[in-house]
């Protein structure tokens, strides 16, 4: 999915992720990939900031909050595992991402990570003590004094 209407990504960078920034596990990983982003390549959207607003890429919070998403610089849309391979791919693991094409591990890594999307807030310990698990609702924009 492309659309002329998406905000563009920044000079230099060849993908945007679309990430949560209010889960710790996420954001261990987003904060590696700033560290070894030497070059810029990589844009890092935050879902959970405030004022953040899902519309504007065609998509919505609960969308963006089911499983990764990241978008090329060609306005092309991908999620899950792809994510994962073209941000290390930015960063120059190229040997980690073609492991990862093999037809066994990618079969694995995809089902790996559909188990951690479905059960991510939970995991993350983000569940109400009665085991329910809603998605938070947006914070807004904090208004200038």
């Amino acid at each position: 999915m492309t659309s002329p209407h998406l905000p563009p990504l920044r000079p230099g960078a060849t993908v945007e992720v679309f990430f949560d920034g209010d889960c710790p596990l996420c954001m261990r990983e987003i904060r590696m990939l700033q560290r070894k982003d030497h070059t810029g390549r990589i844009q890092l959207t935050n879902i959970a900031a405030p004022g953040f607003d899902a519309t504007a890429y065609g998509t919505t919070q609960a969308e963006l909050m089911a499983r990764i998403r990241g978008r090329r610089a060609d306005g092309s849309w991908i999620e899950g595992v792809e994510v994962f391979r073209q941000l290390y791919a930015a960063i120059g693991w190229r040997r980690t991402v073609a492991v990862s094409r093999l037809p066994l591990i990618s079969h694995l890594l995809r089902a790996g990570y559909t188990l951690f999307a479905r059960n991510r807030l939970r995991l993350t310990g983000r569940c109400a003590p009665d085991g329910t698990c809603a998605l938070p609702a947006p914070r807004a924009a904090k208004q200038p004094s």
